[in-house]
């Protein structure tokens, strides 16, 4: 059921929405901070307002299509490939003119393809089934009043460090030798964006008959001014109108901080921690090499943990006008499954260098080929969770 707007939800989402870019003010004339800490939390604070919005959650959207729920929003993620993919060809080739010198674009999301990337893609998957989402959707859930959010995260925490205690072992034997493919390289920018754009276009074709129309219509607005106002601010954004404008946010990022990716401040804190307690052995060999939601040892908040504190915040924005800050107990069950699941969405976020954001979404709008392997395997996964699960 549609809620109706209210004053007091709109005035305290605009009162949010006006301390997020006031921060990034404060934040743009900071001395060791500047634009790009100013950029990363209205990027984040966009970015979580839209995911709210148009419901952009990877595991609920293709939960939905693998059981007959409709594949519209799977679109939306679709289009996000489309739209940044298509920016990003544009940026590389303006960084990196001729891509067959065997150099790599700046800071782009090209990870090494291996067994273990595969192995990270299935333990991600199953722990969205076990979690109910990924970590991007439980960070946007938690502006939702999720109570099972911050046990996820937790537990994400956790299986980031049981990846850091593995890292050095798996490295050592898998990883080290491993290619890193990236297409341009072969196909030049021209061939890989088009492969990418065909690929993308026999997906929407396959998905389009799966499409399902939103049988609720809209209530009777007083005038079109609140009837525009309860479209943007209370209704759901059409999914395809919601992924371009992650695609858009995502070129931005990639522009003016950094790829999009959501866990490099949560597994550096991991990793912190960590240290801190003496619990890493060695210097986790070559982990500090590779490009994406690459950790650290911090003490300071990063323009990525700015990025994840602002998805937050424009995803409470989003929330509140649209009543859908509804905190609920759960059974206590369900809070080991969501902890339990976290682990298993930390652990496959380590060792594939990131996450739905970051290895996904960054990682195939950059034309690397360990986007798809990390996808096809979280997809096996979903699907396989979906069926244990259906049956116990």
């Amino acid at each position: 059921m549609t809620r109706s707007l209210t004053p007091a939800a709109l005035t305290a989402a605009l009162l949010l929405l006006a301390a997020v870019v006031a921060g990034a003010a404060v934040l743009g004339e900071t001395p060791d901070r500047g634009s790009p800490s100013a950029y990363a939390l209205l990027i984040g604070a966009g970015l979580g307002y839209v995911f709210q919005r148009s419901r952009f959650c990877f595991y609920c959207n293709i939960r939905d299509a693998f059981e007959g729920r409709g594949t519209g929003p799977v679109l939306g993620i679709v289009a996000a490939l489309a739209v940044g993919g298509t920016g990003y060809a544009v940026l590389m080739s303006t960084w990196l003119p001729n891509p067959r010198l065997g150099l790599l674009p700046p800071e782009a999301h090209i990870g090494p393809v291996s067994p273990v990337l595969v192995a990270a893609g299935l333990a991600f998957g199953f722990g969205m089934v076990l979690s109910g989402s990924c970590i991007s959707g439980h960070l946007y859930r938690l502006a939702e009043g999720s109570t099972r959010a911050p046990f996820a995260l937790a537990g994400t925490v956790i299986g980031f460090v049981l990846g850091f205690q593995s890292w050095d072992l798996v490295y050592l034997d898998l990883i080290s030798e491993a290619p890193v493919p990236w297409l341009p390289a072969s196909l030049g920018y021209g061939g890989s964006l088009g492969l990418l754009l065909a690929v993308l276009a026999a997906l929407a074709l396959v998905l389009l008959p799966g499409v399902k129309r939103d049988s609720a219509a809209p209530a009777a607005a007083a005038s079109p001014y609140r009837a525009l106002a309860e479209a943007v601010l209370v209704r759901r954004w059409p999914p395809v109108a919601g992924g371009a404008i992650v695609g858009v946010l995502a070129v931005l990022s990639y522009f003016k901080v950094q790829p999009l990716g959501v866990t490099a401040e949560i597994g550096s804190l991991a990793r912190t921690a960590a240290a801190d307690l003496g619990w890493l052995n060695g210097r986790l060999i070559g982990l500090d090499t590779f490009a994406g939601c690459a950790t650290q040892v911090i003490h300071a908040i990063s323009d990525n943990g700015l990025l994840v504190g602002g998805l937050v915040l424009g995803a409470f924005a989003g929330a509140l006008p649209a009543g859908q800050f509804q905190p609920r107990r759960q059974p206590w069950p369900s809070y080991g499954t969501a902890l339990a699941g976290g682990v298993l969405l930390g652990f496959g976020a380590m060792l594939a260098l990131g996450c739905t954001v970051g290895v996904l979404l960054s990682g195939i709008m950059a034309f690397a080929l360990s986007g798809w392997v990390f996808a096809l395997a979280m997809l096996a996964a979903i699907r396989i969770g979906l069926i244990f699960t259906r049956k116990f």
